[in-house]
């Protein structure tokens, strides 16, 4: 082996070992920080209860617990929240999941990987970065990501029966919200642990609906509605005049 290369192989093991040793210094200095969404500690247990809200104008709520049985699958500091909500008149009903993070970001996983599994086809030429109108606590657009699914069933008369799934997603922490993905996992994550050592306790929030063919626009219009009723009784950023 020549002395030039003797010397990258040295300098190279001196970085790994160099990364190493700060990681462990990151992780044993790190501190989890806040959530971006309203949440009370749970006696005994490191989770968080997500306070969804209860009573929203115009719909009764409930709690899906099978539906949460489900997320216990996710890592054990994971805290989350399922409920759905029925308009009084019986013509629109969503589910409002909120999952948030603790130490273990792998609790916050794309969508397509669960509905894919429940087998909703995705329609990807559908699939879209939306804007919704909100204005409380201050006029500003949330983006989220629509997602529109087909799945197909045996109805009650035994016959094959399509439904197709209008699904609305985006993250939030203390300070961020985005529906990029990469931007918070790959970008202001890593950037608050390396100058900050704050490990951001990120949330995943989504809105879920199904409809017949057809009846998707409509649809998405109620989920924007029920976006501008109850999330700015829960998410706690944007904060009333601040800037994003």
């Amino acid at each position: 082996m020549s002395h030039a290369k003797k010397i990258f192989g040295a300098g190279l093991l001196v970085l790994i070992a160099a990364t190493a040793v700060l990681l462990m210094h990151m992780k044993a200095h790190q501190r989890l920080g806040d959530p971006g969404v309203k949440t009370r500690p749970m006696a005994g247990t490191k989770n968080l209860e997500v306070l969804l809200p209860v009573t929203v104008p115009g719909y009764k709520s409930e709690i899906l617990t099978n539906a949460e049985t489900e997320l216990l699958k996710l890592p054990s500091d994971t805290s989350f929240r399922v409920r759905a909500y029925q308009a009084d008149d019986n013509s629109f009903w969503s589910q409002i999941s909120v999952v948030v993070m603790g130490v273990d970001r792998s609790s916050i996983h794309k969508p397509q990987i669960c509905m894919t599994g429940q087998g909703w086809m995705i329609d990807n030429s559908l699939t879209r970065v939306e804007n919704v109108r909100l204005d409380r606590p201050q006029a500003y657009d949330l983006p989220v990501n629509k997602i529109v699914a087909t799945k197909t069933v045996q109805g009650a008369d035994g016959k094959p029966q399509t439904w197709r799934g209008i699904y609305v997603y985006w993250y939030v922490d203390a300070t961020h919200y985005t529906a990029n993905s990469w931007q918070w996992m790959a970008w202001w994550l890593p950037r608050d642990l390396l100058l900050n050592g704050v490990l951001e306790r990120w949330a995943y929030i989504s809105y879920f609906t199904p409809c017949q063919p057809g009846q998707e626009e409509a649809t998405f219009s109620r989920i924007k509605q029920l976006i501008a009723k109850t999330v700015p009784e829960f998410q706690t950023v944007p904060q009333a005049n601040s800037v994003r």
